[in-house]
């Protein structure tokens, strides 16, 4: 449990504070991305189309004239209440019905100008209409130019093809044509008067606006049915808790299209509506009117036979006898009549529907009488309204449609139901016949005792009266078909018509997209750093040795901008120099348990090859040297030496030549032009450099060593590659382990961690080089180490230090999105 605790103490803490210092340090990216974000969402607000959305509301509800009941069958409902907004929703969606509404707003004549970034729609904003003769050929699909070129003026204006070959199209029969001419353009001025009237352009241009002279628009005729399906995509939907009423919506570009098409589709729906309701009626007056001129003539013959038949007879009224007997047959007769009347319609009725799947207007014979069973009304109109809207979904949909065969079904069921009720009506009406023919029978018999002479009137008058009961019967049929048709009631209503209110597009939204850049522009950067920060594994600061290792900091180094490595030689006064002497100061208390006065051995070390260790090496001897200390920079990195060049010395002879007994220490050493500071190299490369290091010879050396010098650098071999540097640790009073900013790895260090933690390395410390206090990661190292320890006083150091040379503005400019290597 202990050791648990102690992980979970020893694991990294995320530092909010230092994490927002590295991501203000990437302001300048945020900007940046930002202004392009804000620049692109402003070229897109006016590059991009804008689209409109407008709405119209109507009320689809049966409305039917309250002077006329169901039961006279004149005006059928013809959509039922059930089913009236979906058959309005097909309609308004279908092809048929859009195709009317495109050829009364003549929609497929384009209206263009030229715009900033394209030909932008401008129907309704021009000062003239195009008035086309439909039955006459236009010029298909190409541009025509129309300059305004007087106060009742213009010109007209073509390409045609190269190739002499283009395509001609007559809108009244919708057929597209090839035109050959040998021309390659096309111009003519002509007046608002006249009418344009070629092989290839036939029509006038009305004024409805003041022309302005010089202004020019182009005209384009497009495809119709191209047209029809790119305007047929309305959105129908019912207003919710308001089911009678729909929302009909468009988009487009252009809102004066918008709102000519949304009104002219509801007219045109009104216009469908009213003729659907009337239909029968006008079918039912025109029956009628037959037989009541039918009915007209039978009655005059009557007329006149019965009254040839007085006269010639010299019989004009009846007995007190004979009217009594008359008057009790013409009743039973007209009972017979009117159900002879209800038979003929109901046979005739279950004709059609034994004979017919689908509902076919035109052969269905109208009804003259009103029907006896009001259930029958009912399911008549609820079988005319299913089954035209079945229809009309067909004409969208296939018969395997659900909703087809869901209508389907219904018609079977509500069909199989009137069949039922027709033929138990059938049957009632044979029985009553049968009881009224029988009561006739008993009266004409009485009639046969009354004088032959007045049983002829009687027979005349009866069918005198029988007509004439039909002739007003039909007249009063014909009139109030009539008047169903002149005071037909609409149901489409219109509740809010389709108007340009001054609505902003839906899309672009200029508010929208600049928010979206704005985001954008700050999530691109912190998504960069993110997964900058996710794959980097490199060491920035010291607080991250502190944090993640055991071994403590020494201090920083700054960079080195000289041409070598003498840089507290050369360049005494510079922060560099300055950052070494801090290093000289707190190295004392790595040698706090060596005695003040003994000679004292610095090992330096790294963990791979590039980490300046070589360079610490050689300033840490110079300031040393400097400070008046006999000093010696030994060169024990054997595989890669690197000490002789900064001194500009050869390689030729070195320790390696001592440890194999072919020079003295003394013929080894060099005096360097630093004061005070001698200097040793590898020599040349040996093939067992680790078993050199090993033998009685390095012994001795570093024994006689510490008796000649106050301080002995040794420049080791990277303990990550090799392991000759460990091996030189016993010779050490301190050790420095180089780490390079933005270049060593993270996880280096572990294994001479784990050793110090187990106290296999004592006095170890790390030196972070090659420090830039405008690193990304370095905002948050201040008064630590790097400002305790001479480096990095930024303006406040102003005259301590040589002036460095400074990045310029280019070059800066390129590090905001330059990778720190």
């Amino acid at each position: 449990m202990s050791n648990q605790l102690k992980d979970t103490a020893n694991q990294p803490n995320i530092d909010v504070k230092d994490y927002l210092y590295k991501v203000l340090a990437y302001w300048k990216l945020f900007l940046v991305t930002i202004v392009i974000g804000l620049i692109i969402a402003k070229f897109m607000n006016g590059y991009m189309q804008k689209i409109y959305s407008l709405n119209t509301v109507i009320s689809v509800k049966e409305e039917n004239n309250p002077l006329f009941s169901t039961g006279t069958n004149i005006a059928f409902n013809w959509g039922g209440a059930s089913d009236e907004l979906e058959t309005v929703k097909v309609t308004l969606t279908s092809r048929t019905h859009n195709e009317i509404v495109v050829k009364r707003l003549q929609f497929y004549v384009e209206y263009l100008k030229e715009g900033r970034f394209r030909l932008a729609d401008v129907y309704g904003y021009t000062p003239f209409k195009v008035a086309l003769n439909v039955k006459k050929p236009q010029l298909y699909g190409k541009l025509i130019s129309l300059e305004i070129t007087g106060e009742n003026t213009y010109k007209i204006s073509t390409e045609f093809n190269e190739s002499g070959n283009n395509k001609i199209i007559t809108y009244n029969s919708n057929t597209i044509e090839n035109y050959s001419t040998n021309s390659s353009y096309y111009s003519e001025e002509f007046n608002v008067k006249d009418s344009i009237k070629t092989n290839f352009l036939n029509f006038k241009i009305d004024k409805i606006g003041t022309f302005t002279i010089g202004e020019k628009y182009f005209i384009r005729f497009g495809n119709f049915d191209g047209t029809v399906k790119a305007n047929k995509g309305i959105s129908v939907n019912t207003v919710t808790k308001a089911a009678s009423l729909l929302v009909l919506q468009k988009e487009g570009t252009n809102k004066n299209r918008i709102v000519d098409y949304l009104n002219t589709t509801v007219q045109v729906l009104d216009s469908i509506k009213q003729v659907q309701k009337i239909e029968y009626a006008v079918k039912t007056e025109a029956y009628i009117d037959t037989l009541f001129k039918e009915e007209t003539i039978k009655l005059k013959e009557i007329e006149e036979n019965l009254g040839n038949y007085r006269e010639s007879n010299n019989i004009f009224d009846l007995s007190t006898e004979g009217s009594s007997f008359y008057e009790e047959t013409i009743q039973l007769e007209r009972d017979r009549k009117e159900l002879q009347n209800y038979n003929d319609y109901l046979v005739g009725l279950r004709t059609y529907l034994r004979s017919n799947n689908s509902f076919n207007k035109d052969k269905l014979v109208p009804a003259t009488i009103v029907l006896q069973d009001p259930k029958i009304v009912d399911l008549i109109n609820k079988y005319v309204a299913k089954s035209a809207f079945r229809e009309q979904m067909r004409k969208s949909v296939k018969d395997i449609h659900p909703e087809v065969k869901k209508i389907t079904s219904e018609l079977n069921i509500i069909k199989n139901n009137l069949l039922e009720n027709i033929s138990s009506l059938l049957r009632l009406n044979s029985n009553k016949l049968r009881k009224i023919n029988v009561n006739l029978a008993s009266y004409k018999s009485k009639l046969k005792r009354l004088p032959r002479k007045e049983q002829g009137l009687i027979t005349f008058q009866r069918d005198y009266e029988l007509s004439e009961a039909n002739y007003n019967y039909l007249k009063q049929k014909k009139y109030e078909a009539g008047t169903a048709i002149a005071a037909n009631v609409s149901d489409v209503k219109i509740v809010d018509t389709a108007k340009d209110l001054g609505e902003g597009p839906l899309y672009p939204k200029p508010s929208f997209n600049y928010m979206v850049a704005l985001m954008l522009g700050i999530v691109f950067p912190l998504l960069y750093i993110i997964v900058r920060e996710l794959l980097d594994s490199k060491i920035h600061t010291a607080e991250e040795i502190q944090n993640n290792y055991a071994i403590p900091v020494l201090g920083v180094v700054g960079r080195n901008s000289t041409k070598n490595n003498l840089a507290v030689f050369e360049r005494p006064k510079s922060s560099v120099s300055e950052s070494f002497r801090a290093l000289r100061s707190n190295i004392q208390f790595l040698f706090k348990n060596t005695d003040q006065n003994k000679s004292k051995t610095l090992i330096l070390t790294s963990s791979v090859s590039g980490e300046g260790k070589t360079m610490i090496s050689i300033n840490m001897a110079t300031v040393f040297a400097l400070s008046g200390k006999k000093t010696i920079l030994v060169g024990l990195d054997l595989r890669k030496p690197k000490i002789y060049d900064d001194f500009d010395l050869s390689n030729d002879v070195g320790i390696v030549n001592y440890l194999i007994n072919q020079k003295t220490l003394d013929e080894v050493k060099i005096a360097t032009k630093i004061p005070n500071l001698d200097v040793i190299l590898s020599g040349p490369i040996p093939p067992n450099p680790s078993e050199l290091l090993l033998n009685d010879a390095a012994d001795k050396m570093f024994t006689q060593l510490k008796k000649d010098y106050d301080y002995v650098i040794i420049d080791t071999p990277p303990v990550g590659l090799v392991s000759d540097a460990l091996e030189l640790f016993k010779y050490s009073d301190a050790v420095i382990y180089v780490i390079r900013q933005n270049y060593t790895e993270k996880g280096m260090m572990k294994m001479i961690d784990d050793k110090y933690k187990n106290k296999e390395v004592t006095n170890i410390s790390y030196v972070l080089n090659d420090f830039s206090i405008k690193s990304k990661y370095g905002y948050g190292y201040g008064y630590g180490y790097g400002y305790g320890y001479g480096y990095g006083y930024g303006k406040y150091g102003y005259g301590y230090h040589e002036n460095e040379v400074k990045e310029g503005f280019f070059s800066k400019l390129m590090n905001i999105f330059k990778l720190k290597k």
